[in-house]
């Protein structure tokens, strides 16, 4: 199954996104779950044993050989760390590495010169990154304070960038050096080219139980606000009420949000995003329910929600602060759950190397594979030293566990049932 594109450089996009802000808020639909539903089994059923490389056609851009397929999306990747982690870091980059993709890499604070020098110094030798120009390293690092608002702070700076510096993104994905993909790239821009583009993935609930006395009623002051170096928060003697003008939501501080939303929280025409963001300045760990406020506050983003992180986590029982790390003995689970990321993992945990192996296709020090990637393997090479259109696009079997997965969160009976309750 062929797909046609329009062939054009990504990096020529950028022109006119300085104007976003200045437009009123669109109204964003979302397209029935029907249609998508039955866009994938007419696929599935059209072409049940092909693979689709997704092409660009010089001769008529215009013109595919069977039907119109939705165009594919881009995903706006920030990948985090701290002190002792660049290695960590190289590995999330080098396995979620998409040309369409782009990237922005930040180490905190924490982490020494020499560290980040280290991380400028790998993407400025790294040839693939060069052509593309998708990749950027935040040069001063924000202090990011643990369960401080520092961390949201520290997160609205990057998408501030990303809107900045590139104009075309569907999705933005936040993701630790303690995190992994589970799909090649190829995988989930195939699945997300049949979702709505409206559609944010957020775990979200107003049911805040017991965070209601350890984070909503607590006042906590962040010294990475006024100070230069990172130290624990502070906590005040008063406790607080609940507000009574906006209701609270928690939730994962791990999503995959879409590029309008993200625009109403930086540019903010509406007032709400800047109250909720004072308002989460004496908050802790304000990074689990900033974004969920905003979105399940405003009327023309609740709708837009779907309860989930996309994230495969192990808990203790009862659960801890943080999931358990990831082994060996979860990969068979991890695999099938549908889920395109995973965390958290240890560094350099036998595990990783069995999802290079088995899940995406990565060599060591190499990148996941991909159609893009038209080197020989055989020689014992990265196959994507060589590489083709960066909008060629071949999805593996492995896809169709991303797209049951999908077409579960989109169910009518889980998606509205589930939307900021």
């Amino acid at each position: 199954m062929k797909r046609n594109h329009s062939s054009h450089h990504h990096n020529h996009h950028h022109q006119n996104h300085h104007n976003n802000h200045q437009n009123p808020p669109r109204k964003w639909l979302i397209i029935p779950t029907l249609t998508i539903s039955l866009l994938i089994f007419f696929l599935i059923i059209l072409f049940p044993h092909s693979k689709p490389s997704y092409s660009s056609s010089s001769e008529n851009p215009n013109f595919t050989t069977h039907f119109n397929l939705p165009k594919l999306p881009k995903f706006a990747y920030l990948l985090t760390g701290t002190k002792g982690e660049v290695s960590q870091l190289k590995r999330v980059l080098q396995a979620t590495y998409h040309p369409r993709n782009y990237y922005l890499l930040h180490l905190d604070l924490e982490a020494s010169v020499e560290e980040r020098v280290e991380i400028a110094k790998y993407v400025k030798s790294e040839k693939v990154f060069g052509v593309f120009g998708n990749v950027m390293v935040v040069g001063k690092g924000d202090l990011v304070t643990v369960k401080g608002p520092s961390m949201i702070a520290s997160t609205l700076h990057s998408v501030a960038l990303f809107l900045k510096r590139v104009g075309d993104w569907d999705w933005f994905v936040n993701l630790s050096a303690s995190d992994y993909p589970l799909f090649s790239q190829d995988d989930l821009l195939h699945i997300f080219s049949f979702m709505p583009r409206d559609i944010n993935f957020i775990e979200h609930t107003s049911n805040l139980g017991w965070k209601e006395f350890q984070r909503a009623r607590p006042i906590i002051i962040d010294p990475g606000l006024y100070h230069s170096r990172v130290s624990s928060v502070y906590y005040a003697k008063e406790k607080r009420s609940l507000p009574s003008s906006f209701k609270l939501f928690t939730g994962s501080e791990w999503v995959v949000l879409t590029k309008p939303f993200l625009e109403f929280c930086v540019w903010g025409w509406d007032n709400l995003p800047r109250t909720l963001l004072m308002y989460y300045t004496n908050f802790l760990s304000s990074n689990e329910g900033y974004f969920h406020t905003v979105i399940c506050n405003h009327k023309d983003y609740q709708n837009t929600t779907i309860n989930n992180d996309l994230r495969y986590l192990r808990w203790d029982n009862p659960p801890k602060q943080q999931p358990l790390s990831l082994k060996l003995e979860h990969f068979k689970d991890m695999a099938h759950s549908g889920a395109p990321f995973a965390r958290k993992f240890d560094k350099d945990d036998p595990v990783l190397d069995k999802i290079d192996k088995e899940l995406l296709g990565r060599s060591d020090g190499g990148f996941t594979r991909g159609g893009w990637c038209i080197g020989d393997s055989l020689k014992g090479k990265d196959p994507c030293g060589i590489y083709g259109n960066p909008i060629v696009v071949k999805p593996s079997l492995r896809s169709k566990i991303l797209e049951k997965l999908m077409l579960k969160l989109l169910d009518s009976e889980n998606f509205r049932s589930k939307q900021c309750k």
